[in-house]
């Protein structure tokens, strides 16, 4: 008689009795041996791609073949059952492997971002949107401290006015402050006060 209950194995973990089998898809060969390494500590079984596998961990863009499902570290959106960051933790990469064998599709949550952070990313960060001369004349202002309304005086502009390009400038530099405004703006070197 035995003292343990009989312990079943969930089908996301094993597959017919055996280990998970994952395929690495890595071009570097130091990064292919660190993954094969996280893979092994994990309790997977390290096989070709061609040895009809149950996922494939892919570095990058990678490519792999038809049928297996595919967790990609570090890729671009390609429709993967699993995405992943490339410096993700071992820890998280299993057990987004056996989700992804599970059927599951994978992603990690992202903050909701800007749309003007999106555009940056677009057309890269020394194309950043520029600013306007008045937009440049309010950030100085601000950055010395004046108030809207000491602003819209000194300008000749109305406080809404200030007001609108205030937040034109917070969308622009991706700033939630005044300070962080004028700070993003000297560092990118778009100001000269």
């Amino acid at each position: 008689m035995s003292t343990a209950p009989d312990e079943e194995k969930a089908p996301d973990q094993e597959t017919a009795g055996r280990a998970l089998r994952v395929a690495i898809a890595a071009s570097d060969p130091v990064r292919r041996l660190g993954l094969t390494q996280i893979l092994r500590n994990a309790g997977f079984e390290v096989a070709e791609l061609s040895d009809g596998v149950d996922v494939v961990l892919a570095d990058g863009n990678e490519g792999s073949p038809e049928g297996a499902p595919v967790l990609a570290l570090g890729a671009a959106e390609a429709g993967q059952a699993g995405l992943l960051p490339r410096d993700i933790p071992p820890a998280q990469i299993e057990a987004a492997i056996r989700a992804v064998a599970a059927g599951l599709i994978v992603r990690t949550r992202e903050k909701q971002r800007p749309s003007f952070d999106a555009i940056a990313d677009a057309i890269g960060e020394a194309e950043a949107p520029l600013l306007t001369p008045r937009e440049v004349e309010v950030l100085a202002a601000i950055g010395n401290g004046s108030s809207n309304k000491a602003v819209a005086r000194r300008l000749g502009i109305s406080q809404h006015t200030v007001k609108f390009h205030v937040e034109s400038l917070f969308r622009k530099l991706g700033a939630a402050s005044r300070a962080e405004a004028v700070h993003k703006g000297l560092s990118r070197r778009l100001i000269e006060m």
